[in-house]
Formats: structure tokens, sequence, C-alpha cells
């Protein structure tokens, strides 16, 4: 009876098989029958490059014209103030020098002074450093657009995918190896396709003029307001 009850189970676990095993069988008949598999689909890498823009607009000629004509214009208030500067830090000096061997009334005085013009300078350095600001803002919008046509043209022609400005604090690059840095190739596409009108007569320097000259050392025996632009 035992040996007859095996059977059927070896019996039934055959059929089981032999009917799963059915539809494979039919579906390769079918893939046989029909067309044959799509072939596996390549992916291009995508090509990535890195620029220092700024580095970039500076260095063209353009740029270069560009600044030496701002910096042209702003040289007049740079020197004025720092005349002005120069002017404060002969009152401290003369502050310094006398010590206690100046009158009150005297020292008192020139403390005065010193705090009137280191005001007047704080309030002209506001002044020239927004105008500054306006001329560098100009100056990016006036060649900024060349730069992204030059940069458009060049990704398209040298098939680039993306092209990351890492000069700008808010591009999130950790790492970019020097041989996808495109900067020099930039520059010199552009000065290719905008050919500078002419170069300055002079060699002035063609980076934006600072408008902060060097603070006023302060007196140790007195605590004057030091002509540098508070924050």
């Amino acid at each position: 009876m035992k040996k007859r009850i095996l059977a059927l189970i070896g019996l039934s676990l055959a059929a089981v098989v032999a009917a799963s095993a059915q539809p494979v069988a039919q579906s390769e008949n079918k893939v046989a029958a029909g067309s044959a598999p799509a072939p596996a689909v390549t992916h291009t890498p995508t090509k990535i490059g890195v620029i220092q823009a700024q580095t970039a607009l500076v260095n063209t000629r353009d740029g270069q014209r560009a600044i030496s004509e701002m910096n042209a214009r702003l040289d007049p208030t740079r020197k004025a103030i720092e005349k002005k500067a120069a002017d404060i830090r002969e009152l401290q000096d003369k502050l310094q020098r006398g010590g206690n061997a100046m009158a009150e009334a005297a020292r008192a005085e020139t403390q005065r002074n010193i705090d009137t013009k280191t005001k007047a300078y704080n309030r002209d350095m506001e002044d020239a450093q927004a105008e500054a600001q306006a001329e560098q803002q100009k100056l990016l919008d006036e060649l900024g657009q060349k730069m992204s046509t030059v940069i458009d043209k060049y990704a398209q022609a040298n098939g680039y995918s993306v092209i990351l400005d890492v000069s700008n604090p808010n591009t999130p690059v950790l790492y970019a190896a020097n041989t996808v840095d495109i900067t020099k190739d930039i520059v010199d596409l552009y000065d290719k396709t905008y050919p500078a009108a002419g170069t300055p007569a002079t060699s002035t320097s063609t980076k934006p003029a600072s408008m902060a000259p060097k603070p006023a050392a302060t007196p140790a025996s007195t605590t004057p307001v030091t002509p540098k632009k508070q924050p």
C-alpha cells in the first residue's frame, strides 16, 4: 500500500514538472520563430569641462582693454582717497609725536580733526566702492554675453554636454583634473572671435584698481579712529 502511494506521488510530481515546462518550451519556440532580440543600447560618456570664467574674461584682449579703461576712469577718485588717508596719517603722527608735551586744547583739536577727516574718508570710500562695483558690473554685462557665445560655440564644436564655472563659489565642484580645464582654449577662441579694436597705449594694470589704501597706524598713546572702511 505504501509503495502504491509513493508511486502516485511520483506521477503527480512528474505531471506538474511537465506542465510547468510546456510554457517555457512554447516561449522558446516563439522567440525562435520571431525576430532576433534587439541589440544592447550603448551609452556615450558625458563630456564635462570646467572653466575659470572670471580669469578667462580678464585675460582676453577685450577684457584687458576694458579693465585698463575702467582703471583710468577710477584713478582720480583713488588718488583723492589716498590723499585723504595720508592727511589722516599725518595728523595721527603729529598726535603721537606730541604726546603729553602737547597742550590739552591742541591735543583735543587734533583728535577732532582726525575724527572729522576719518568720517569723511569713510563716506568717500563707500561712494568710491559703489562706483567701482558699478563699473565692474558694466564691464561684466558688456563682455559676459560675448563670453557666453564663445563658450556655447566651443562646447558644440567639441562635444561637451556640461561646462562648469569653477570660479563661482556656488558651483559644487570638489575636484576637477587639469585635463578638463578649458580656460585657455576659451580665451584663445574669444580673441579669435572678437579681435580687440586696440590695446592700451600705456602698460597700465589689467586688474581692477583697489579703492582701499593701507589704513593708518593707530598711535600708541591715543585712540583715534583709523581711516579704514568700517563694516
